[in-house]
């Protein structure tokens, strides 16, 4: 896989936590779906703030990508990490437009565990990242 390829450029931007770097790899159509959010969250900055939490509340030294399946313009990534002493096993759906940005990802979460806790987590770090970034 290329250095330029979109997953290894999200593989980059995960293992150092580079939230600005997003700005060039989602497109401005992108589209996110959480696991504890119904609606799909459309759009570029959307995404970015979703991905920049995940960045904070995932980026431990425990997770890792387990399994990884990749096609053209689509991939599957599953991932392992522990957080507050709960294992937390999810899955990643990726896809990427013919320009290498990525216009769709999803999120998916086990167990039920899990998922209420990366949903309080989640929350809290959105919170604070909106706070931070003051009056829109």
């Amino acid at each position: 896989m290329s250095p330029d390829h979109p997953i290894a450029v999200w593989h980059e931007l995960l293992r150092h936590r580079n939230a600005a770097g997003l700005d060039g790899l989602l497109a401005d159509d992108a589209v996110f779906h959480s696991p504890v959010v119904h609606t799909p969250q459309q759009g570029k900055a959307i995404t970015r703030a979703y991905l920049a939490a995940a960045f904070q509340v995932f980026g431990n030294p425990s997770f890792r990508y387990v399994r990884e399946i990749v096609g053209a313009h689509d991939a599957v990534l599953e991932f392992v990490t522990e957080i507050d002493g709960i294992t937390v096993n999810g899955v990643d759906l990726i896809r990427w437009n013919d320009a290498g940005r990525i216009v769709d990802f999803k999120v998916m979460l086990r167990p039920l565990k899990a998922v209420n806790l990366i949903h309080r987590k989640m929350g809290e770090m959105l919170q604070r990242m909106a706070a931070a970034a003051g009056p829109g």
